[in-house]
């Protein structure tokens, strides 16, 4: 399975619309891409309702939105029409998505392994590159959880640059201040008293 950073495999498959998907459309804005086992089963239903009601928030944050199953266009379309779903669908019978995100694994239930889809989802950058990865996935409130990611996680083109901060300026060094020479004490001289005339 992806990891964060790895770099999204190439693929070119269709949507229930008819659109065609591949890294080259993804490029230049965020999206994303949560894999599925099997269109209109109980847990798969769960999750892409919750995605169709949480749509506008995600469209808010201008990422796109994209379902990935095995399952061909028709099932998807009859799937999109049956739920009203407001996002597309990728069809991948032949797992060229599934197997390059890693996706198609080993399971058990009651004791019997088989291969199969896990229920995981990919955040993709603008540049084509894994942002985040979910591969326990709680199909009732994952667009929940996807959104919250997204909320606090910042674009990795709008991350500001650190800049470094300039050198502190060195404070100007005082000059002692010349020392002044105490002020000599004036003493005032006291006269002699003058004797008094003597009388003739």
């Amino acid at each position: 399975m992806l990891k964060t950073g790895d770099r999204i495999p190439n693929f070119d498959l269709v949507t229930d619309r008819g659109e065609r998907v591949s890294p080259k459309t993804l490029k230049g804005a965020r999206a994303v891409l949560y894999f599925y086992p099997k269109d209109d089963t109980p847990g798969c239903t769960k999750e892409a309702c919750a995605f169709r009601d949480a749509l506008p928030k995600f469209d808010a944050s201008k990422v796109r939105v994209y379902g990935v199953s095995a399952d061909d266009a028709k099932s998807h379309g009859k799937f999109v029409g049956k739920y009203q779903l407001n996002f597309p669908l990728i069809a991948d019978p032949e797992h060229v998505a599934i197997n390059g995100f890693g996706v198609w694994v080993e399971k058990s239930l009651y004791g019997r392994k088989y291969m199969g889809i896990a229920r995981a989802t990919f955040a993709i950058d603008a540049d084509g590159k894994v942002e985040q990865v979910w591969d326990k996935v709680k199909p009732e409130t994952h667009a929940e959880e996807v959104l919250a990611w997204l909320a606090g996680a910042a674009p990795a083109a709008s991350k500001p640059v650190a800049k470094k901060a300039a050198p502190a300026k060195k404070a100007a060094t005082k000059q002692p201040a010349a020392k002044t020479a105490p002020a000599k004490k004036t003493v005032a001289k006291k006269l002699p008293a003058k004797k008094p005339a003597k009388k003739r």
